[in-house]
């Protein structure tokens, strides 16, 4: 019997005729124990501690809707923003909307669907597009989360649609990555031109928001998915910034 030094533990005992246990029963022995550490998705990513929203798509849209309509009729409500709110999120988070907005300090989601903390999981960029952190995020809400509704909100003014429309009528170039970002509103632009060659910005607007919406399905099949399952319902809107007034597109 010999001493072999250990490089974790020390030296250990070898018995002579005793085998060494192979590069590969090491390797599965270490996997089986990671694999008894593995959470569920949900639970590891934070989203096991309170339950989902239990309202429907059409529930989910409804209520975006009151909300609005408090809002630009300046009717009282009351979000739930208080100290109990805040203690009961830190456990976890059930949002009942994914939204998809621009970064325009003047279309804050919360305020303008009267909603608190919680209830809405948000994604901004200039011009509301989505590339593939902006469509994790989406998938995240809908498939860890639970969100049953997805809204594409566009608005009145636009400044990055405006860069865009400035591109195609103007061949307009802008510092920066300012130009890589907008490339994919141009496509909505060329599909809002009227026949006589025109464009308008609020045309524009509406087609980049329904275009972003109905693009949706097709870039992941999570969304789809659920969609097809009758659990998620996706929508384009566009905001008027001095009205407060949101209109729908849930003919996408």
């Amino acid at each position: 019997m010999f001493q072999l030094p250990c490089r974790c533990c020390g030296p250990f005992t070898h018995r002579p005729g005793a085998s060494f246990p192979g590069r590969r029963a090491v390797a599965a022995g270490m996997l089986a124990g990671l694999a008894a550490l593995t959470l569920p998705p949900r639970a590891a990513l934070g989203a096991e501690a309170v339950p989902r929203t239990a309202l429907t798509p059409d529930q989910a849209l409804q209520r975006m809707k009151q909300g609005n309509d408090q809002f630009r009729t300046d009717a009282p409500f009351r979000s739930a923003t208080g100290r109990e709110r805040r203690v009961e999120l830190a456990r976890g988070q059930a949002p009942f909307c994914v939204l998809i907005g621009c970064s325009d300090s003047r279309v804050p989601p919360e305020l303008l669907f009267g909603r608190g903390l919680g209830e809405l999981f948000i994604v901004r960029n200039a011009g509301n597009t989505v590339d593939t952190a902006a469509l994790g995020s989406v998938e995240y809400g809908v498939g860890v989360l639970g969100c049953p509704l997805v809204v594409v909100l566009g608005h009145e003014g636009c400044g990055a649609v405006a860069a865009a429309l400035s591109v195609v009528e103007r061949n307009s170039s802008f510092p920066g990555v300012v130009g890589e970002m907008i490339q994919p509103i141009i496509p909505a632009v060329l599909s809002a031109r009227q026949p006589d060659g025109a464009v308008s910005l609020d045309d524009a607007v509406v087609a980049n928001a329904r275009r972003v919406a109905a693009r949706l399905g097709t870039q992941s099949t999570v969304l789809r998915d659920a969609v097809d399952q009758g659990r998620l319902k996706v929508v384009a809107a566009r905001y008027d910034l001095d009205d407060g007034d949101v209109t729908w597109f849930e003919d996408l």
